[in-house]
């Protein structure tokens, strides 16, 4: 099949959806499919078109900025020569560029499958209200006029005041996870460099320093922690300095992590090697989600892979992990005491939380993504078994 994937941001960008996208369009590559992504030029540094791990990247240029959400003129006029080519289309959500190129589509009587990570959730202000209105009137073009709708969960999309109206198209697939396996001999190293002394309790958290993921509720959560484990310390891995549009949240945890001293570490973007050996070197893996704009949570897999128990935010599609494995705890959202308490219950009694991933993790390899969107695929196109 050709297969035209279209969204935002794609690598080198880092962010739970694109993370997602490029996992599922090399595991479609593998199998023997011809992808096409098309997304942003977001940095002008990036090249116009190249081939990444056998996935054709095209980038459109950028105008300009609102918010999170770049505008691209020259996106749409891209996509009417792609679309064409393709044998369907599979657009990743929320994307203000997708009303006009699933118009496209529908025009070429292409198929189109929407993949909607999440509901857009953007501080309050006049852009972000516009930017809010325009990327809610494109998803629900896209939606609307789309063959099928994916999403993580369907407790997520039963919760979802934007896909309640779409549930009759729903294909739940649970989002692609892969973590290279480690040695003991890798741990090591992992703790040598980032400076772990025995006898310290580690939490982590993985994912941008972004104002949904809660890292503002863990900053506030820390010091009840450390009143029961003196020794306890934050490894916070993913990007942290110049996430783009999350200046406030920022501006908000850094003065309060630095204040914490030695008990919170910025670890940054770490390699697959390196966020294998932190998955398995920390006790905890905190996801003190605080809205819809998180709806499932990779990490949570990968933690629980690794045999680590997970502190997740009460929210749907989030508690779902923690729901199918019983490897953790659920809290109240934006709540630093739950928080708190729940950290400190899975530090004491870790035995209680070991539970069983294998299944969660079967259904979660790239492979087995890239196959359940093959099947879904294969329903709307003719030859699909052309490759």
């Amino acid at each position: 099949m050709r297969i035209l994937l279209g969204l935002t941001y794609y690598s080198p960008y880092t962010s739970g959806l694109t993370i997602y996208a490029i996992r599922q369009a090399q595991a479609l590559a593998r199998i023997g499919h011809q992808v096409t992504v098309l997304t942003s030029r977001f940095d002008r540094r990036l090249a116009e078109e190249e081939l990444l791990e056998g996935v054709h990247v095209i980038r459109s240029n950028v105008w300009m900025n609102i918010g999170k959400g770049p505008l691209m003129p020259g996106m749409t006029v891209k996509a009417w020569n792609l679309v064409k080519e393709a044998d369907i289309v599979n657009l990743h959500l929320p994307q203000l560029d997708a009303a006009p190129i699933v118009l496209i589509a529908r025009l070429f009587r292409k198929p189109v499958v929407v993949t909607y990570h999440c509901d857009l959730v953007l501080p309050k202000g006049f852009i972000n209200n516009l930017a809010n209105l325009v990327s809610n009137l494109a998803g629900h073009t896209a939606a609307g006029l789309a063959n099928a709708v994916v999403q993580n969960s369907r407790d997520y999309a039963e919760n979802s005041r934007f896909l309640k109206r779409y549930l009759h198209k729903l294909y739940p697939i649970a989002p692609p996870v892969e973590l290279p396996q480690v040695r003991e001999a890798e741990c090591a190293a992992f703790r040598e460099k980032y400076h772990i002394q025995p006898g310290q309790r580690l939490v982590g958290m993985a994912g941008r320093l972004a104002a949904e993921k809660g890292a503002d509720v863990l900053v506030q959560a820390l010091p009840a922690v450390l009143e029961k484990h003196p020794s306890a310390r934050v490894l916070f891995s993913g990007p942290y300095k110049s996430v783009p549009g999350e200046e406030a949240i920022a501006q908000k945890v850094l003065p309060l992590a630095e204040k914490l001293g030695d008990h919170w570490t910025f670890l940054g973007v770490l390699s697959s090697q390196e966020l294998s050996a932190f998955f398995r070197t920390c006790e905890v893996i905190v996801m003190p989600s605080l809205n819809s704009t998180e709806s499932y949570g990779m990490v949570q897999v990968e933690s629980m892979t690794c045999g680590t128990p997970v502190v997740a935010s009460n929210l749907p599609g989030v508690r779902v992990p923690v729901r199918t494995t019983g490897m953790g705890r659920i809290v109240n959202p934006g709540d630093p005491e739950d928080l708190a308490k729940a950290i400190i219950d899975v530090l004491d009694r870790p035995e209680s939380y070991r539970g069983d991933a294998s299944e969660l993790a079967n259904v979660s390899t790239p492979e087995y993504v890239a196959k359940e969107y093959e099947k879904l695929f294969s329903n709307y196109t003719s030859g699909s078994q052309e490759r």
